[in-house]
């Protein structure tokens, strides 16, 4: 992954936080100065490939889990594909174990209201974690807090899935 200089402003400079409404609106604003269609037949495939650009680098810088590990590839870390990274705490696998289980066993989706709710303050608390070990300049905390948000999105996922 390349860092994102363009086209959404220089790559962060190690902290977690967002402004997701100015991203957004760069984000728009950039599409509409590079679509495709608002070019001449000569440039099309250029802004076609800078639109793909901006489409990559919103996708990622708007998405807490796919930021953490972009941020953590800028630090020479590829939390996203080393499938060797893996969380060693027994409570978490536990907990992430019977939460399957529970989307599983679950027999309509209103009865994992409690699961959903429990997820996101998870997701939320890991977020938070990612944002001080981030300001903090430390990567190791970052690399595992981005491996417990990782299950905690596959959970939100699983959950959105049994809808």
């Amino acid at each position: 992954m390349t860092g994102y200089t363009l086209p959404l402003g220089p790559p962060p400079s190690g902290h977690f936080p967002v402004d997701t409404r100015r991203l957004r609106s760069e984000f728009l604003r950039l599409q509409a100065k590079y679509h495709p269609d608002k070019h001449p037949q000569h440039a099309k495939q250029q802004a076609e490939a800078m639109s793909a650009a901006i489409n990559e680098a919103y996708k990622t810088l708007s998405n807490p889990l796919l930021r953490a590990q972009y941020l953590l590839q800028l630090q020479g870390v590829d939390v996203a594909n080393d499938e060797t990274l893996k969380m060693e705490e027994p409570e978490l696998l536990t907990k992430v174990l019977e939460a399957h289980e529970a989307i599983e066993d679950a027999s309509c989706p209103e009865d994992l209201g409690a699961l959903k709710e429990s997820n996101e303050a998870s997701i939320a608390a890991s977020e938070k974690v990612l944002e001080r070990a981030f300001h903090e300049h430390d990567v190791e905390k970052a690399k595992r807090e981005a491996v417990r948000l990782r299950y905690w999105v596959n959970i939100r996922l699983a959950l959105h899935d049994q809808h």
